[in-house]
């Protein structure tokens, strides 16, 4: 299989969520057979669900993989697990969490995976960190995503940094 390119969403509003987020993304550029490509920069934003929560940290990071989209979500899990993910109160606090957006040009469609992920035409905290990485970016079905972001109020979201990941040495062998 050749690699896709996968746009991942990073959120957390628990237990440091900017380090979360940058230990995520370190995470994600180990995964097998995939290499971080991309990153945006860190965002705050107002939880969507319950107000009495803190605020999140966002990010979103592109991901070249030749993990068939159901395997990447197995290993997304499975990185917010080791997070100490506890998925409770829906929309509720979390110290990590990873979506698929995007996995190439495929529109998914199972129980477990919805592609594009639904309701991210309407998620700010989604839209402004993948056109400040991929401004080109035409989600399948929706359009172009500078007009997705330019279609949904910005609600307080705030760049608030750039994030630590850096790209991994070339040596490294991710056929493993």
């Amino acid at each position: 299989m050749t690699d896709v390119m996968a746009w991942i969403g990073l959120g957390s509003n628990l237990d440091d969520p900017a380090r979360q987020v940058n230990t995520a993304l370190a995470e994600l550029d180990r995964l097998p057979q995939s290499r971080l490509l991309a990153c945006s920069g860190l965002y705050r934003s107002a939880p969507m669900g319950p107000q009495d929560q803190p605020d999140y940290i966002n990010a979103v990071a592109g991901l070249a993989t030749a993990l068939p989209a159901g395997a990447l979500l197995d290993a997304l899990q499975a990185i917010e697990q080791a997070h100490r993910r506890v998925r409770g109160e829906h929309w509720g606090p979390r110290t990590l969490d990873l979506d698929i957006l995007l996995y190439g040009e495929d529109r998914i469609n199972t129980p477990d995976l919805k592609v594009p992920h639904p309701g991210m035409a309407e998620r700010n905290f989604v839209l402004a960190p993948l056109v400040e990485v991929a401004p080109q970016l035409t989600v399948p079905g929706l359009g172009d995503i500078q007009a997705l972001c330019d279609a949904v109020s910005d609600n307080g979201l705030e760049r608030v940094g750039d994030v630590e990941w850096h790209p991994a040495t070339p040596d490294v062998d991710r056929n493993n």
